[in-house]
């Protein structure tokens, strides 16, 4: 049975709307590296990642291109511009909160070189030469060459709209690749990989829904592009889901307590540093028109810690130690904590009225 604990200090939605971080998340943490027995564990891995993760990563000649997704610059120029201007007249009936949800999205995306240097740092697994042919090193490539082409699309895509001030959103990329993350893992990989779990599962989720109001609001167009880079996401919410299972097999108390960690310090967001050098607080905005309009919401959230807990069988785990048992009570017990924040959550959206530079300076009353 599952210890009653203290509400868990979490990233939820609700948190987002306070205010942007003002100092990095493991500021004043000391970071400690992993025992030659501890990366001897990853060096075993090897052949396994081969077999079981790698093959979820599609070869090139597969993958969607977002050019086949985008009006085709290949045309004729009336032929080019006449489906730029059907893409226009079907963004024209997107609403406003709707459009600063999905730059959101696309910034975080764009902010890809941060992420790949994170990987490439961690310990036992990453890259230290730069074309390690080492299969975890590998999967980190070809997740990396997978994940460039979202952003891509979703810029493209919305330059191509006319109806977001397109400097103003290259400047917030700029502004994100050049402050970077800081999300509590360190170099530590078992609490990358957990983390990687939960951040994928909930771009899947998110994806999704972004996929489904455009449909509702006459996109479909959209629909598919969001509904295509949501497939993506699932397939690499199942990659990180399965090296965290195969972890929990080989070394239990190390990943019970890494998941431990990453769900009661702090599960942040990769853009949680968005800034577009006017708005302070955007990407607590951000953060709550997506919880406004039902992108991303507490009960996301909430159910993605569920999910995992299950997919992990986590309450029926053997063979951890004392310090593995506590750390499980524990997790088991995040879940219901977090849910009952959901009405202070939609309280706090319902008070702010965001102005986004993004979208011409528009006020938006949630």
């Amino acid at each position: 049975m599952c210890t009653q604990i203290r509400a868990p200090r979490t990233w939820t939605p609700s948190q987002c709307y306070l205010k942007a971080p003002s100092k990095t998340v493991s500021e004043s943490k000391k970071t400690h590296s992993l025992s030659p027995e501890k990366k001897e564990i990853f060096k075993t891995l090897e052949g396994w990642v081969s077999e079981s993760v790698l093959p979820l990563a599609k070869p090139v000649e597969e993958c969607w291109q977002p050019h086949d997704l985008l009006p085709n610059s290949t045309l004729p120029s009336d032929e080019f511009i006449d489906q730029v201007k059907e893409l226009r007249d079907r963004t024209a009936e997107l609403p406003d909160d709707y459009l600063a949800v999905l730059v959101g999205d696309m910034v975080t995306e764009e902010a890809l070189p941060t992420y790949q240097s994170w990987l490439n740092g961690l310990e036992g697994v990453g890259d230290d030469v730069g074309a390690s042919n080492n299969p975890w090193t590998i999967w980190i490539r070809s997740w990396t060459a997978e994940e460039n082409r979202h952003g891509d699309l979703l810029k493209t895509y919305l330059y191509l709209s006319g109806r977001v001030d397109m400097h103003m959103v290259e400047k917030t990329i700029q502004y994100l690749i050049g402050a970077g993350m800081d999300i509590g893992t360190g170099s530590n990989p078992y609490k990358t990989f957990v983390y990687a779990s939960f951040q994928e599962r909930a771009t899947f989720l998110s994806d999704g829904s972004m996929a489904r109001l455009a449909k509702e609001r006459g996109d479909p167009v959209l629909a598919q592009i969001c509904g295509t880079i949501a497939a993506d996401e699932k397939r690499h919410e199942i990659a990180y889901e399965r090296i965290v299972e195969k972890l929990l097999e080989v070394d239990p108390t190390e990943t019970m307590t890494a998941i431990s960690e990453i769900m009661s310090n702090n599960i942040t967001m990769p853009g949680h540093l968005m800034h577009d050098g006017q708005d302070p607080h955007l990407f607590s905005h951000f953060s709550a028109v997506a919880q406004r309009i039902g992108v991303y919401t507490v009960s996301d959230y909430v159910e993605s810690l569920e999910f995992l807990i299950g997919r992990w069988r986590l309450e029926k785990l053997e063979g951890l130690t004392s310090e593995g048992r506590r750390a499980q009570e524990l997790v088991c017990g995040y879940a219901p904590k977090i849910r009952r924040l959901q009405e202070r959550a939609d309280e706090r959206v319902r008070k702010m009225k965001p102005k986004f530079s993004w979208l011409f300076n528009k006020e938006m009353s949630l």
